[in-house]
């Protein structure tokens, strides 16, 4: 139990915590005050309350698949956001005071919808183990193991960029979040399938036996990309296509911020 709690809870606060140090260090180097972060986290944690006081509810929508429906909602909502960040990033220093405002707003919602997924998904897990005093005592110590750790290296990772400069981090950050956006929409996928709304495939390769997802490797994969080690045909389709539509967002916007700079 204790390192099912470790496993489970990592997996959720990485995701998060590489999000929130991918965005910090983006409004660091953009000069921008942060970007309501503190109240982004609280309405995450209010969110992710709410929707665990109301899971019996939500479990029962559309035949019993609306919890899966309103993770999926929550990840493609996700996901525009951060198709939207990255195209006012690429739009250039010239219309930087234009793009800064909508950048926070859409910062916020992020780290937002981010922390009420993954809150959710810890607050599912604690709820099965109601009943379960020594499971939950066990729970706990791993739950707090799996979030030092986890929030141990978003910080990391977040003063790691520190270093890269200006430039180089906002290129990396926006690639990140292109990567963390597919991921999020190939987990989507994943729990579509599960509600058979999408049909089930057979895995197109297994790698967990040399890259098992519980790893610590894996789970890293996992928060960046939405690692699988046996995805099927579907899901990696997913994933290529939403970071192919990430960069034809990104390649439109720097063609037009070049070409507004072309003019004089």
């Amino acid at each position: 139990m204790l390192i099912d709690s470790v496993i489970i809870v990592l997996r959720e606060i990485l995701e998060a915590a590489f999000l929130l140090s991918l965005l910090l260090a983006v409004t660091h180097f953009l000069g921008m005050t942060a970007p309501r972060f503190r109240a982004a986290i609280l309405l995450g944690l209010g969110g992710a309350i709410l929707f665990n006081v109301t899971l019996r509810a939500v479990f029962d929508w559309f035949d019993g698949v609306g919890y899966e429906l309103a993770n999926v909602g929550a990840q493609i909502l996700t996901y525009l956001a951060i198709l939207a960040i990255v195209g006012l990033l690429m739009r250039g220093r010239r219309a930087r005071h234009r793009t800064l405002t909508p950048l926070r707003w859409l910062m916020t919602a992020t780290v937002a919808l981010a922390i009420t997924r993954e809150g959710a998904e810890i607050l599912l897990y604690f709820s099965s183990l109601r009943g379960q005093t020594g499971a939950i005592s066990d729970a706990m110590t791993g739950a707090v193991i799996g979030a030092g750790v986890g929030f141990s290296a978003g910080t990391l990772f977040y003063y790691l960029q520190l270093t890269q400069g200006p430039t180089r981090t906002l290129r990396t950050a926006a690639i990140l979040l292109v990567l963390v956006g597919s991921g999020m929409c190939a987990q989507a996928t994943l729990l579509l399938i599960q509600a058979d709304w999408l049909p089930a495939q057979a895995p197109l390769w297994n790698s967990s036996g040399w890259l098992p997802e519980s790893s610590p490797l894996g789970q890293l994969l996992y928060a960046l990309i939405g690692y699988e080690a046996t995805p099927s045909p579907l899901v990696v389709g997913v994933w290529l296509a939403s970071v192919a539509c990430a960069l034809l967002v990104a390649l439109a916007c720097r063609r037009h911020a070049a070409g507004n700079a072309a003019v004089p």
